[in-house]
């Protein structure tokens, strides 16, 4: 059965997955974001995440998937639909030789990146705006005024954390309830159906959703988990399709994962169910509410993709 999230202490209910962003102005523009865009909220969605940076490495044009959100807000007039999420302060990915931790988090930094965003998405305020990176440089009470001022000035209504670790989370927190703050409302780490058995990323500032980061999420409702690389860079969609030999270079080829698309083979089967719905399905079986991010090619994947909460999975066929 579909079902709906709410954030607690917030307005925002939504769909089990956001709207992930990044194939934005690379793998789809115009009339065919128009066409992704409106069937994501005819079929329930609302929450389309983006982030300043994307896709920045592909040059020339710089935070093109918000320009391509704002161009569908502008054209079609459902701003009031939608739960827009964007991220600020990553490191910039426009120089010659990019470099994830040299930090740009300050107010200055995510003040510069707020205001950009608003232009190019062509709206006066963000509903959850998040730091991108952390930069342990900086307190949490830097970091979280610095967002406590944005709400304030009505730029934006929440805001959240994306790559922190754990205690970085606890500390920032503790400083909201002895400020009398709500806090974090959204976290964005990785977790997927791959990540327990895969080799760690090339990108060592990433941070994943270990056992004490789930702890945290059983404990604190009201920071909601929203994992990316949810689809696990497709490794099981190509395992499966076209065999071993095509995912060998993948940090998810793994005995372990090899055993977990052996057990996916057999959930499509036992339940009639696509790759991507058993891929995503395994969201739905933590015992904590979390919502991944997801990016379809096209209309047809999105919808495929939509259907998945309508299939019975349950705990035990995630267990390899």
């Amino acid at each position: 059965m579909e079902k709906r999230i709410r954030i607690p202490e917030t307005d925002i209910e939504m769909f089990p997955f956001g709207l992930g962003t990044t194939g934005a102005g690379l793998a789809w523009d115009g009339a065919d974001a128009d066409r992704i865009f409106d069937a994501f909220l005819d079929n329930g969605g609302s929450l389309i995440d983006t982030a300043h940076v994307y896709s920045d490495w592909v040059k020339p044009e710089r935070a093109r998937s918000e320009r391509v959100i704002g161009d569908w807000l502008e054209r079609s007039g459902k701003r009031n639909r939608v739960v827009l999420v964007t991220k600020g302060g990553h490191p910039d990915m426009t120089v010659e030789n990019p470099d994830t931790h040299i930090s740009r988090m300050t107010k200055a930094d995510m003040t510069k990146d707020l205001e950009e965003s608003l232009k190019k998405l062509r709206t006066d305020h963000i509903d959850i705006y998040f730091y991108h990176r952390d930069d342990l440089n900086q307190s949490v009470e830097e970091l979280i005024e610095t967002m406590e001022g944005f709400r304030r000035e009505g730029k934006i209504r929440y805001y959240g954390c994306s790559n922190w670790t754990t205690a970085r989370m606890k500390e920032a927190d503790a400083y909201c309830r002895e400020k009398g703050y709500r806090g974090f409302a959204a976290n964005q780490c990785l977790l997927n159906l791959g990540y327990k058995y895969m080799n760690p990323l090339e990108d060592d500032t990433l941070v994943y959703v270990d056992e004490e980061m789930q702890e945290y999420h059983r404990q604190v409702e009201t920071n909601l988990l929203m994992p990316y690389m949810g689809m696990c860079s497709g490794f099981f969609h190509k395992y499966i399709s076209k065999g071993p030999d095509t995912v060998k270079d993948s940090p998810y080829y793994t005995e372990g994962n090899i055993r977990t698309a052996e057990r996916v083979k057999k959930l499509c089967e036992d339940y009639n169910a696509t790759v991507s719905q058993v891929v995503l399905g395994f969201f739905g079986q933590q015992d904590f509410d979390c919502a991944p991010l997801y990016s379809p090619k096209n209309v047809d994947q999105l919808i495929e993709a939509m259907k998945t909460f309508e299939i019975p999975f349950r705990k035990e066929d995630y267990i390899v």
